[in-house]
C-alpha cells in the first residue's frame, strides 16, 4: 500500500484501537473488528510475509526492505493501536464488565449482530455446501460458548503459553473471543492482572504463544481464503451468528465458585429480559445495541465510498 499517506496509518491505528478493545471482552472477537473495517485479508497477508527468509533478506537488502516486505508501517500502526486500547481500556472493560455488564453486552450483541450481515453479503455464491457449513460454523460456536471455564488458581507458565497461542488464534478468527478462550483456559483474570500489574514474565510467556500460534494459524486462514473463499468466509459468518449467545447481555448464573476473593461463574444460561432486571435498564440496552448495529453500517458504508 505505497499510496497510503500519514493520515491513512492514523485511521488503521483506530482500527487496532477497536480490535484491542473487542479482544478484552471476552465475547467479542477482534478479528470480527478487522473484517468489518476491511483489513482482514491485508492483516493475514502481512502476517504470513513474516517466516525465516526475512533474516536472510535481512543481510542482504537491509532493514528497509524487510520492512516493505512485511508491510510493516500497517503491522506497526495496527498494533500500536492494539496496545493502546488493551493497556488503556483493560481497566475500563473490566469495571464495566462487573458493574454494567448488560449495557457493554447490549453494545457488543448489536454490533456483532451487524457483522453478521456485513460477513454473509461478502460470500458471492450462497448454495446447499456454503449453507452446510454456515450451519457447522454456527453450533460449533454455539457449543463453544457453553463449555464451562476451567478454575485454576495460579496456572503455570506451559498453560499460559498455550493460553496466550490459542486465545491469538480465536482473536484473528472472527466470532470466537480470545478473551473467551482465555476464560476457557482459566488464564482471563491473571492475564488481565498481569497487564494492570505490569508483570513482565507473565505478560512475555503469554506474548511468546501468541506469537507462535500467529504465524502458524495465520498461515492456514490465509490458505483457506485463497483456495475456499466463499467456504470459510461461510463458516467464519457461522462463528460470528453461533457467538451470539456468549453475548446476549441477559444472563442467569448457574453454578459459580469463589476461589480466595473472586467469584468465578461456571455455568450461566441466557434469558428473557424481563426476568432480568428493570424496565430502564431495558430501555437503555436497546438503544445501545441499536448504536452498535448503526456503527457497523457506518463503517460499511464508509468503506464503500472509499472504494
Amino acid at each position: 500500500m505505497e499510496n497510503r499517506q500519514f493520515k491513512d496509518y492514523i485511521f488503521i491505528t483506530l482500527k487496532g484501537i477497536a480490535m484491542g478493545a473487542a479482544d478484552v471482552v471476552p465475547g467479542v472477537s477482534g478479528g470480527t473488528i478487522a473484517f468489518i473495517s476491511g483489513i482482514y485479508e491485508e492483516l493475514l497477508q502481512s502476517i504470513n510475509s513474516i517466516n525465516f527468509s526475512l533474516i536472510g533478506l535481512l543481510r542482504t537488502e537491509g532493514i528497509k526492505v524487510v520492512w516493505k516486505r512485511i508491510n510493516g508501517k500497517f503491522l506497526f500502526s495496527l498494533l500500536f493501536g492494539i496496545g493502546i486500547s488493551v493497556v488503556s481500556l483493560a481497566k475500563l472493560l473490566s469495571w464495566l464488565l462487573k458493574n454494567e455488564p448488560v449495557l457493554l453486552w447490549s453494545f457488543f450483541f448489536g454490533l456483532v449482530l451487524a457483522s453478521v450481515l456485513f460477513i454473509a453479503k461478502q460470500i458471492s455464491n450462497w448454495k446447499v455446501l456454503t449453507i452446510l457449513f454456515f450451519v457447522i460454523g454456527a453450533v460449533s460456536a454455539f457449543y463453544i460458548t457453553t463449555l464451562q471455564p476451567l478454575v485454576t488458581e495460579n496456572p503455570s507458565g506451559i498453560q499460559f503459553f498455550f493460553a496466550g497461542a490459542l486465545a491469538i488464534c480465536a482473536m484473528i478468527l472472527p466470532g470466537i473471543s480470545g478473551a473467551f478462550i482465555l476464560v476457557l483456559l482459566g488464564a482471563y483474570k491473571p492475564v488481565l492482572e498481569a497487564i494492570h500489574s505490569r508483570d513482565i514474565k507473565i505478560i512475555a510467556i503469554v506474548g511468546a504463544g501468541a506469537v507462535i500460534g500467529l504465524l502458524f494459524f495465520s498461515r492456514i486462514l490465509k490458505w483457506l481464503f485463497s483456495n475456499y473463499k466463499d467456504i470459510t468466509l461461510s463458516v467464519l459468518t457461522g462463528f460470528v451468528f453461533g457467538s451470539l449467545n456468549k453475548i446476549w447481555p441477559w444472563k442467569k448464573v448457574l453454578e459459580s465458585k469463589i476461589i480466595g476473593e473472586k467469584l468465578i461463574v461456571l455455568k450461566e444460561e441466557s434469558i428473557l429480559p424481563y426476568n432480568f432486571e428493570g424496565e430502564s435498564q431495558l430501555v437503555y440496552a436497546v438503544i445501545l445495541a441499536i448504536i452498535g448495529f448503526l456503527t457497523i453500517v457506518l463503517l460499511e458504508r464508509i468503506a464503500i465510498k472509499n472504494e
